[in-house]
């Protein structure tokens, strides 16, 4: 079940929005009083100032000896920090302890601001406005709904296999009722305050039905998933019915809780009043994460609840470090509890999306991409831009060290460096992978096979030259950013790389030859090629290596070092003689006839008329051998199909031989002894029909 890893990226986002939401100010520097406009100096301290200027006194103070010592200074920077800390929680924890005791009062005076203001004195004005603006709104969503299925013609929004159709006809006519209900409102004039009351509860209600929406498409609680169509969230029916029904709850106490924590201040509300309705309502929130903790649908039939309390003691801790004013604390323990399986569960969601438009297309592998790596990077992204924001508010309420804030920053920017390497690798790799695929698969003329067997050979190459330079331009960009100086380091690496090149001369060679053999295109992926001892099917290269597939299954990784004169069998054509011998009795005239009929049955026939350019046929007498005459033949085929060939014309040679009455030689041993003439008598005989043979063919 997945469950778990969704539940933890719902909780997490919406705590992560409630610090944004409800605690603009939770910086220390910032929820301090503002200070008081400073008075005039006294007449004695314009005296002790126009004294300072005096070039004596400028003389004998510079006389004066050094400051203390740099580790005295570090140890007292370090006391006064946990000073200032200390001063800094308990003032804090004052200022909300004094704004609770003042609510009664501030509620008081924010109910005549209302009365006043926003309702001008009409008792329910707010809420009648608000009224009409939602049935104005739901109005205009419901005929837009009915005039999209008129169009469609059907029931259905659309089918369920169009997920991202899908999630634009259920987002559109949300759009459509915002536009309706904020429309309607701002052709009005309305006072500032009623304004400014109506739009953050309106902009409330949009955003939570905005949630609500994302998370019926993602969890389609209503059970409409099926094995053909699976939710985008692995989860069963039970499961989607009791996130869907927590993530609305949650979403529901967020948004009320912001548009409330934002009214506070415009209605004369002090911004601590407005903290401690923030935590009041961060503390339901709470709630709700530890009820969904102990009940979640995982957690059926598990046997121990260790993981449980501690979800929940860490959960407790996270709001008590929000309530006492350790932002960053805070943050840190948000992103570890969301981060990681916030970009896993993007990630998986993004794939099934992906998967459900299958593509072989160019376009659809580029789709494919962007939709899996792209919203992860869009996610991490974000993560990174809020968490580069939080650090510029807290270190200009600070005042920290400028260095090393530059040095984070170029830090998170080298975040979104590696994001954007890591998508132009992805999407480098699919293309060429697309390229390598359609090779493989596609058709065509000789000279088209040659190009993409060309480009199945240089493609991986290129694959591996492309990666190791977006890795060293996304390094060096990192570090330009981060204040490094890269000029040296370039200057540096050069010499580096001459020191290794000295001291590796044999890797170098090899990628040397590599790159020569590459532009003298000698040999390509899938072909047959002998180098010494080293034969085989070329099946991929490295930088410095080939990869040989014997045809008995062992692999040869050779370097191009060591191949030096390659002869490759795969170019072109080929051309395969081969031998029969037969008795010196046959007909050779008749031998010539039957070969070259069965070499015209071979060429013509489906099986091998594509392979074959030149028929079989025979060259003629190629030798008299001991036991008959050699009769050799001569076949021209595309390279590698030459075999089959052969073997079905020797089968077809045997018959026709055969049923001609011509008799394939056989080597014979005679053996005679005693004083008998007949082995003498034989062997003339065996002479004179030699003789007689080679007359015969010097006749013809």
């Amino acid at each position: 079940m997945k469950s778990r890893s969704f539940m933890r990226f719902v909780i997490g986002m919406l705590a992560a929005l409630a610090v944004f939401a409800f605690a603009p100010g939770a910086s220390f520097a910032q929820s301090q009083p503002a200070a008081a406009t400073p008075a005039p100096p006294p007449e004695k301290v314009k005296q002790l100032l126009d004294l300072l200027k005096d070039p004596e006194v400028k003389t004998w103070l510079e006389a004066r000896p050094a400051a203390p010592a740099a580790a005295e200074e570090d140890a007292a920077s370090v006391a006064s920090g946990v000073t200032d800390v200390e001063a800094l929680v308990r003032g804090h924890i004052g200022r909300l302890t004094d704004a609770f005791f003042r609510l009664p009062q501030e509620f008081a005076n924010a109910s005549d601001v209302f009365s006043k203001d926003v309702n001008s004195g009409r008792p329910g004005a707010v809420l009648t406005i608000l009224l009409v603006l939602i049935g104005v709104g739901y109005g205009a969503e419901w005929l837009f709904r009915r005039l999209l299925r008129r169009v469609r013609g059907d029931g259905r929004v659309t089918p369920a296999s169009e997920q991202p159709l899908r999630l634009l006809s259920d987002l559109i006519p949300l759009v459509v009722f915002t536009l309706a209900s904020a429309g309607l409102f701002l052709a009005f004039q309305w006072p500032p305050l009623l304004r400014k009351v109506v739009l953050t509860l309106l902009l409330a209600f949009v955003v939570f039905r905005f949630i609500r929406t994302i998370a019926r498409l993602l969890l389609e609680p209503g059970g409409a998933a099926s094995e053909s169509q699976p939710r985008l969230v692995d989860i069963d029916d039970a499961g989607a019915r009791f996130w869907y029904f927590r993530v609305q709850l949650l979403a529901g106490i967020f948004m009320l809780g912001w548009a409330i924590a934002s009214l506070m201040p415009p209605l004369s509300f002090s911004r601590d009043a407005a903290l401690l309705v923030a935590y009041a309502f961060g503390l339901g929130l709470l709630g709700v994460a530890i009820e969904t903790v102990w009940h979640s649908p995982a957690r059926k039939g598990a046997p121990s609840s260790t993981k449980a309390w501690l979800r929940t003691f860490f959960l407790v801790i996270l709001w008590l470090v929000w309530v006492v004013g350790f932002v960053g604390i805070l943050w840190a323990g948000i992103y570890a509890l969301l981060l990681p399986r916030a970009v896993s569960g993007v990630g998986r969601i993004a794939e099934r999306l992906a998967g459900r438009s299958e593509g072989t297309t160019l376009f659809a592998t580029i789709r494919n991409v962007l939709i899996v790596r792209g919203a992860r990077a869009v996610l991490i992204t974000a993560a990174v831009a809020w968490l580069a924001y939080i650090w510029h508010f807290r270190a200009a309420a600070m005042g920290e060290n400028p260095t090393a804030e530059h040095i984070v920053v170029g830090l998170l920017n080298g975040i979104i460096i590696l994001l954007i390497a890591d998508l132009l690798w992805q999407l480098s790799k699919a293309l060429i992978s697309h390229h390598m695929l359609r090779a493989e698969h596609t058709g065509g003329t000789v000279e088209e096979v040659a190009r993409r067997g060309r480009l199945r050979t240089l493609l991986p190459i290129f694959r591996n030259a492309l990666a190791v330079f977006i890795a060293v331009v996304a390094v060096l960009t990192i570090l330009s950013g981060m204040g490094v100086a890269i000029a040296p380091l370039i200057a540096g690496a050069g010499i580096f790389g001459v020191a290794i090149g000295f001291g590796s001369q044999t890797l170098v060679k090899d990628i040397i030859s590599g790159v020569f053999f590459m532009l003298d295109d000698a040999f390509r992926v899938g072909e047959y090629i002998q180098s010494g001892s080293y034969k085989g099917t070329v099946e991929g290269f490295s930088l410095r290596s080939v990869r040989l597939r014997h045809q008995r299954g062992p692999i040869f990784t050779v370097p191009f070092g060591s191949l030096g004169a390659v002869q490759n069998m795969s170019r072109d054509w080929v051309i395969e003689k081969t031998t029969l011998t037969v008795t010196y009795d046959s007909d050779v005239d008749l031998a010539r006839k039957i070969v070259k009929k069965i070499g015209q049955e071979l060429a013509q026939d489906p099986e091998f008329a594509d392979i074959t350019l030149q028929p079989l046929k025979m060259q003629g007498v190629d030798s008299f051998g001991d036991s008959g005459i050699v009769l050799r033949m001569k076949l021209m085929t595309k390279p590698g199909q030459q075999f089959g060939i052969i073997r079905r014309a020797l089968m077809m040679i045997k018959k026709a031989f055969d049923e001609n009455g011509i008799k394939l030689a056989t080597p014979m041993v005679q053996v005679s002894g005693g004083g008998d003439d007949t082995a003498a008598v034989a062997a003339r005989e065996v002479y004179r029909k030699q003789k007689l043979a080679e007359a015969a063919v010097t006749a013809e």
